[in-house]
Parts: C-alpha cells; structure tokens; sequence
C-alpha cells in the first residue's frame, strides 16, 4: 500500500487530510473519558481541572492514569507513524500538528484541553524515536530529583529540540521546537507555582491531593 493515488489529488489535500486525521484523534479527552468510566467523575473538577495523567492520578486511581498516559501518548503517536510510513515525512508533520493542536484544543470541550506532554511524547517518538527516549529519560531523572512533574516536562521539552538538532535534522529540530514552545505556554500556571513555591509535587500514595 502507498499513497500515490493520494498525491495525484493535489498535495495540499494529502496535508489536509492528514491534519485532520490527527486532530480528530488528538482531541479524544481520554482522560475525561476514563475518569468517567472509573467512577472517578469529571476529571476536570478534580486538582488543577486538567484532563490529563497527573491530574488524573490526583484521583488515587493509578491505573487510570496510566490508561490516560499510553492513551494520549498513542494518540500522538498513531496519526503520524501512519502518515509517515505511508505518506511520507511532510505529511507526518502535519499530522503531528493536527494531533498535538486537537489535544490542546479539542472542540469537543471547547477547545480547552490538556498541556500535551504526553501526546508531544507520543508524537516525537514517531517522528524520531531517539527524541522520545531521550524526553522521557530527560523527564524522569528530574522528576526522580525535583518530585515536580511539571519541572521535569519543561526541562526535557526544553532540552529536546537541542538533542535532535546534533542528532537529526535543522529542519525537525525547528517543528519540536515549535511543540515545546506550545507545550511551555501551557504551564504558564505551573511555572507561576513553581516560582511561588506552591507548585504541588509528584505523589504516588492512594489519597487524593
């Protein structure tokens, strides 16, 4: 299977499409979804009202956070790894905008979504799978020494753009670099709290915070 057929259409309709392929799947809320269907109601009345697996693990319910994170992660991943193997590289990243976009901004909840760090997780790995490991790598050591799952998002995402700079592309380096600065924008509350001291910190325990 390829997707000649598809380009003879006209690029644009290719780019089009794979645009909306990702942000059709980008803005599935699986965290609202699973909260609900885990008797742990709406999410977003829950901690800081996000939809995504921090927020989610506020619940107590560990599985359901990490049904949230594979989730948003492979909502991320999907749309892109097919339009890249299928339609090539330029069409991926499209997807990859569509995906992260629809995650923040999914219509269904009136465009107020996630932050995306695990959709921006999903979507890297599929885009260069090094940058995934080495985001998630970055994004644990320092939640290991911080206890800030929030610090840990903003010093990998910030990082991560460098690494795939030296590592692939001037071109790709830019596109992460444009999704950590989303990424970024939407933890302008938690770096408010961070610089406050008040930013709550990673807890594993079953109580709800």
């Amino acid at each position: 299977m390829n997707g000649n057929y598809l380009w003879a259409a006209g690029p644009w309709l290719v780019f089009a499409g794979a645009f909306f392929l990702g942000y059709a799947l980008g803005s599935i809320p699986f965290g609202l979804i699973f909260s609900h269907l885990g008797g742990a109601g709406d999410i977003r009345k829950v901690g800081s009202g996000n939809i995504g697996a921090t927020n989610v693990l506020r619940t107590g319910k560990k599985w359901l956070a990490l049904a949230t994170l594979l989730s948003d992660a492979g909502k991320g991943f999907a749309p892109v790894l097919l339009c890249r193997l299928y339609l090539g590289q330029e069409a991926a990243l499209f997807a990859a905008a569509g995906a992260f976009l629809g995650h923040l901004f999914p219509v269904w909840l009136r465009f107020r979504g996630g932050k995306g760090v695990a959709t921006y997780i999903g979507i890297v790995t599929a885009l260069y799978w090094p940058a995934g490991v080495f985001f998630c790598a970055s994004w644990l050591s320092i939640a290991l020494i911080s206890r800030y799952s929030s610090l840990s998002a903003l010093i990998a995402a910030a990082l991560t753009p460098a690494f795939v700079l030296t590592a692939a592309s001037p071109g790709l380096a830019a596109f992460v670099a444009a999704l950590s600065a989303f990424l970024i924008a939407r933890h302008h509350q938690n770096i408010k709290k961070l610089i406050a001291g008040e930013e709550s910190k990673i807890k594993l325990s079953n109580r709800n915070s």
